[in-house]
This record gives C-alpha cells, structure tokens and sequence, in this order.
C-alpha cells in the first residue's frame, strides 16, 4: 500500500513541476499580447494553470508523507 501511494504522490509533483513552467510561460505570452482579442482567454488559462500546480504540489507532498507515516502507524 506504502509503495502505491509514494508513486501516486511522486507523480503529482512531477505534474506540479511541468504546470509551475508551463503556468508561467502562458501567463507571459498573455501580458506580451495585451491589444490581442484572446487575451482574456489566455490570462484566464495561465492563472488556471498556476493554481492547478499549487493544488498538485499540495496534494502531492500530502500524499508522500501519508505514505510515509502509515507504515509507522502499522
């Protein structure tokens, strides 16, 4: 059970780390492009991005010491 949980967080913070440089780099294309009509669209992207690598990152260190600490507890 450790070992399946340690993978699924390790490969939310692999997601995390792709979405924290592709976040950044939509989010800059869309400052560039301000007088573009998708710019809200893709602002709106960006952000969505960002937060989405947040909430994995969260998600997927919670999952990790979860994994860690339940073999202690058994």
């Amino acid at each position: 059970m450790k070992n399946k949980n340690l993978k699924k967080g390790l490969k939310r913070l692999v997601i995390c780390i792709f979405l924290c440089f592709v976040g950044p780099i939509v989010l800059s294309q869309a400052f560039k492009n301000e007088d573009h009509p998708y710019f809200l669209p893709v602002l709106f992207f960006g952000l969505i991005i960002m937060i989405s690598a947040i909430s994995y990152g969260g998600w997927g260190i919670l999952t990790i010491t979860r994994a860690l600490l339940q073999e202690k507890n058994n």
